[in-house]
């Protein structure tokens, strides 16, 4: 029996209903959410993520600026963006594409970003709040990825966990919030041995790797619930880090690539810019 999908477009469309309504209240107390994203260069796949959460931004009333810069751009430069931004109280959240140009010194950029903007939830501040399970903003793709799981109803607490992939972006992020809500989590990276041994084990299996199809069939439990964070391009057509077609006869539940934690990235970027607006507007 094939995997019952997660369909990240649903998913988001109904985030997007809620929050738009949100957006509406704020709207009423004289106050409009506003993101400024900071685009430096010409990398295609930054152009078409920063144009979707432009369309994101205009389907819910979010006031949306793009700082388009050069590839030549100095480091003092994206800076004084930056710090300008933070000093705009229109401004509720700031993201900065990545990857950015190589010259550039993305950690010390984004450590600038003040830690109430930082709507990517990157900043070392918001990331040790969450080592320790306090408020703080969530980086989008892990947080999309468990509200998934969370709106699936699936049970997480008790489960074996195992997380392919140790980036700050996604893998560690996901870990812990797996870990917050009582999963017992496994870390598998590059240098694991017996990847499938321990993937074999995961009632959750997350994939975040960057490497197409590398998830086969024989890797996954029966029964298990696999969500795939990869985004790759292979003979023009995107696909993820598990072989869909195979993986989804075997699994319980699934996420698609594309229409799955994608959409959920997006839709979670949103919902940090307006808890970011609420939040300035209780202070206010």
């Amino acid at each position: 029996m094939a995997a019952q999908l997660l369909d990240g477009k649903i998913m988001s469309a109904e985030l997007e209903k809620a929050l738009k309504a949100k957006v509406e209240a704020l709207k009423e107390r004289g106050i409009t959410p506003g993101l400024t994203v900071i685009l430096v260069g010409d990398d295609p796949a930054s152009q078409t993520y920063v144009g979707n959460k432009e369309k994101a931004c205009i389907r819910l009333g979010i006031h949306s600026e793009t700082l388009r810069m050069p590839e030549s751009t100095e480091q003092s430069a994206l800076e004084a963006a930056i710090e300008k931004a933070n000093a705009d109280p229109s401004v509720h959240g700031i993201l900065v594409q990545l990857p950015l140009p190589k010259h550039l010194n993305s950690d010390h950029a984004l450590s600038l970003i003040l830690p109430e903007k930082d709507v990517d939830g990157f900043h070392d501040i918001n990331i040790g709040r969450l080592t320790r399970g306090e408020d703080c903003v969530v980086a989008c793709t892990p947080k999309g990825a468990l509200y998934m799981l969370q709106k699936a109803g699936i049970e997480i607490a008790g489960k074996e966990a195992v997380v392919i992939g140790r980036s700050n972006i996604v893998g560690k992020p996901m870990a812990l919030l797996l870990l917050q809500e009582n999963a017992t989590v496994t870390v598998c990276h590059s240098r694991t041995k017996d990847l499938a041994e321990h993937t074999r084990r995961a009632d959750i299996l997350v994939a975040a790797i960057g490497r197409p199809k590398f998830v086969t069939a024989d890797m996954v439990k029966e029964g298990a619930v696999v969500i795939d964070v990869g985004i790759n391009r292979v003979d023009g057509k995107l696909c993820g880090d598990v072989d869909f077609d195979a993986v989804k006869e075997k699994a319980a539940y699934i996420t698609p690539v594309p229409g799955g934690v994608g959409k959920m990235t997006i839709a979670m970027l949103m919902d940090n810019t307006v808890a970011a607006a609420e939040k300035a507007a209780d202070k206010a």
